[in-house]
């Protein structure tokens, strides 16, 4: 079961909303190949609005993920896709239910 997530907060530049979106939709790809990373979801909250919640079994997995593709490509391309800088918050998963 995983017991470490993260949830993460999105604001989109104006113009650039379906810029974010693309943007998680593509993130996708670079998770998948990451094993630590047992689930993960990116969705939208209203127009400019966007979360991931994502979670991993070990501290170890959770850290991996911190320092992935996903967070380099967020690094990258912040200033021009946010309104603000993203903010990352570690939590701690007390119940899941999971496929399987």
């Amino acid at each position: 079961m995983p017991a470490y997530g993260f949830f993460v907060e999105f604001e989109a530049r104006p113009g650039r909303e379906e810029d974010v979106a693309r943007f998680l939709v593509d993130a996708k790809a670079l998770v998948d190949a990451e094993p630590g990373t047992l689930t993960w979801f990116a969705f939208r909250l209203g127009p400019s609005s966007f979360r991931i919640f994502d979670a991993f079994e070990t501290e170890e997995d959770r850290e991996t993920h911190l320092r992935g593709k996903v967070r380099q490509r967020i690094e990258a391309l912040g200033d021009e896709l946010f309104a603000v800088p993203p903010v990352i918050t570690p939590v701690e998963v007390l119940a899941a239910k999971l496929p399987g």
